[in-house]
């Protein structure tokens, strides 16, 4: 059993002299760094009226340090100074201090101080420290993880020293660090058997009748009926046609006891790309329910023959369902998991299957491994650090990535209670469920949120401690007009199906303590930081070449959660996948304290004369030019014309137009104008339509709106 630090690239500390940048050092870090630079020549150096442990104190007491301040004019001065005590081979450690922060914050530096640290100019070489008890999961076994994982990063040289690449380094180390946990070699279906054991008195609640069933009935059942599937499924995909519920839950869980993949279908989708995620995910059953039948009607059901119907089955496992609750309470884990032939090796074997929702294009099939999901369940659950049986809302569709991750793994594996709702449209049960149940966390988007503006009074949202939006980008005025009426701000975050999904999330500010460092986790406007053990790059759009992550470009993503490559797709795949590192298509920049703002698509880009323009950006000004009330409707969309003139020219859908457009477009060209939007920004002409096509996930359908304007 290892409770010492785990030390990564050791082989990077130069032989010359450097400073050595840590994201965050406390005092064993300390003084296991000491312990490896032995024989060198050492400085401390920190922030004046930085707050240090009484440890660390005592200890620099004894030592060489010193202290600067980031405000000082003459840090170059300071730089040169710390230089000639260094003398050739001396290196310099700079302490972070403590700090006021959410656990599982990448780096304990504010931009601020990073700035000043930039102004020494010293040769610098990044440290990600990464604490793994801060971020581990409730089934976790910790038992053989280090104390500390210390990855050293690429050596910049003093020219190349600037904010944007130091975090960026640090990002890139400590996403290494996390990404050499133990814990990612496991199953998904180890650590739901796990959860499901040890959360055993946590419930599931379907909040269309109020019936609740233990995380032990949740189980029992999913084991048993993981048997049946076994028998009556050959291939190793099986489809799922379910809405959020205890039905959709214990058929994804019993999918992947029985060894097989769950595919859960998008039934919104058009009947082209229902067919075509069948052939591609190559399915012979699917798991639905006769109510579920009943009730899509119009929808291209696959023959009767290949249909499991989940509520006929499981009234024959009873006798099957109770000896594995009996089970369940008497063997230990991994027992059980001998016994259920549930395997703890999963890594990157692949554990479930998504498709992309289309928005731009046909879906895309993207296989998530074990590691995909277990890293994100980590990554995105213990960020936000919800006490144990709190209670969470699942409405969110099981084919949309968030809600496959975040409303059934997430909750069975960390021990938090679900009350599910089929459908996130219906905003006055989804209300009612809140306040009947107390619900903490809602996970949303913006266009559910408009829904819940209009229907809801503010009193049956009291409980919420946390919103969070993602799929579109969360429009100021919605977010302003949901914060006065409900009196809780929602966090908007972001990520894709490809990456498990989240990578970024706002989060409300940790309390503020006296002499402390403060690192913010929520900015307006931006996306949030990023979640532990995501690394960034940024490339220019017009030529894929790297550019500092603070200027605008087209962003790349590293880290456990990023999918393997499309499903049959080579192609694609090399299109987006370089090295590990995933090219999202969308386009953004990091700010000086490591926030991510999106700006859009690419493929929501319009290049106009050699001008990169987002449509995200015009609509947002044409919204406030014409005064409209984003929290109730989407009623404009932007998307690109071919113009022989300038390549691309812009359009305007628009549910509001009226029959003078030429006058109509004249007159907005003229606010937008007044607003200091570039006039090549400004649309060309307007196209009146009935309504601005919507994707069941929330997301605009570009697609669709694309063949609107056509």
């Amino acid at each position: 059993m290892s409770k010492s630090p785990r030390l990564i690239h050791l082989d990077r500390i130069p032989t010359q002299q450097a400073l050595i940048l840590p994201g965050r050092l406390d005092h064993s870090e300390m003084l296991e760094l000491e312990k490896q630079l032995n024989g060198r020549k050492i400085i401390w150096i920190c922030e004046e009226n930085v707050q240090l442990s009484k440890a660390t104190e005592n200890f620099l007491n004894k030592r060489e340090a010193i202290a600067f301040s980031a405000m000082d004019t003459g840090l170059k001065e300071v730089g040169a100074k710390l230089s000639a005590d260094l003398g050739s081979t001396g290196i310099a450690i700079f302490l972070p201090g403590e700090v006021s922060c959410l656990s599982g914050t990448s780096v304990h530096i504010t931009g601020e101080t990073l700035i000043a640290l930039c102004a020494l100019d010293l040769p610098t070489l990044p440290l990600a420290v990464h604490i793994p008890a801060e971020s581990s999961l409730s089934v976790e076994n910790s038992s053989y993880s280090p104390s500390a994982i210390l990855v050293f990063g690429q050596l910049l040289k003093a020219d190349q020293c600037n904010p944007a690449q130091l975090r960026q380094e640090l990002l890139t180390a400590f996403e290494q660090a996390f990404s050499s946990r133990a814990f990612l070699q496991g199953s998904l279906g180890y650590a739901l058997l796990s959860g499901l054991k040890k959360h055993s008195k946590n419930k599931v609640i379907d909040g269309t009748n109020d019936q609740e069933k233990s995380f032990e009935i949740i189980l029992g059942a999913s084991l048993a009926f993981s048997k049946h599937i076994q028998k009556v499924t050959n291939k190793k995909r099986v489809g799922i046609i379910l809405p959020p519920g205890p039905a959709g839950l214990i058929a994804n869980l019993a999918v992947i006891f029985a060894g097989k993949v769950p595919v859960n279908l998008n039934f919104t989708a058009s009947l082209t790309a229902i067919d075509s995620a069948i052939r591609q995910a190559d399915l012979d059953k699917f798991i639905t329910a006769d109510p579920f039948v009943r009730k899509m009607p119009d929808f291209a059901w696959p023959p009767n023959r290949d249909l499991i119907y989940i509520e006929r089955i499981l009234p024959e496992l009873k006798k099957s369902i109770t000896r594995w609750v009996v089970l369940s309470k008497l063997l230990p884990t991994a027992a059980l998991a001998k016994m259920a032939g549930i395997s703890n090796d999963g890594g990157d074997k692949e554990a479930v299957l998504l498709f992309t929702s289309g928005s731009s294009g046909d879906p895309k099939g993207v296989p998530l491994s074990h590691r995909n999901v277990l890293a994100n369940v980590c990554q995105f659950g213990t960020r936000l650090n919800l006490p144990e049986r709190s209670n969470i809302l699942g409405s969110l569709p099981l084919f949309h990535s968030f809600g496959c991750t975040v409303t059934l793994w997430f909750p069975v594996i960390e021990g938090l209670n679900l009350i599910t709702n089929p459908s996130p449209l219906d905003s006055k049960r989804i209300a009612e469920l809140i306040e009947q149940y107390k619900i903490v966390l809602l996970l949303t988007t913006p266009t559910f949120l408009r829904g819940y503006m209009r229907r809801i009074k503010a009193e049956q949202l009291e409980s919420l401690k946390l919103v969070v939006t993602g799929a579109e980008k969360l429009p100021k005025s919605l977010s302003d007009t949901f914060t006065k009426k409900f009196g809780i701000t929602p966090q908007e975050g972001y990520g894709l199906t490809e990456t498990s999904p989240a990578t970024n999330v706002n989060l409300p500010d940790p309390a503020e303590v006296a002499g402390r460092s403060f690192i913010s986790s929520s900015r307006l406007g931006t996306v949030g930081n990023f979640l532990p053990g995501i690394a960034v790059k940024l490339t220019d759009p017009s030529n894929d070449q790297p550019i500092p992550i603070n200027k605008s470009g087209i962003i790349w993503l590293k880290g456990s959660n990023i999918f393997p490559g499309y499903l049959n797709n080579q192609e694609k795949t090399d299109e987006v996948l370089v090295d590990s590192w995933f090219k999202t298509g969308d386009v953004g920049y990091v700010d000086s304290d490591g926030f991510l703002t999106i700006e859009g698509r690419i493929s929501r880009f319009s290049k106009i004369a050699g001008e990169m323009v987002p449509h995200e950006t015009v609509e947002a000004a044409i919204n406030q030019a014409l005064e409209l009330d984003e929290e109730t409707e989407r009623k404009v969309a932007v998307v690109g014309i071919p113009c022989e003139k300038k390549g691309e020219a812009i359009a305007l859908l628009s549910t509001l137009a009226g029959v003078a457009l030429e006058q109509e477009c004249l007159d907005l060209r003229y606010r937008l104008l007044d607003q200091g939007i570039p006039s090549l920004w400004c649309p060309k002409m307007i196209i009146p339509v009935e309504e601005i096509p919507i994707l069941a996930s929330g997301k605009l359908d570009i697609k669709a709106c694309e063949l609107l304007a056509k």
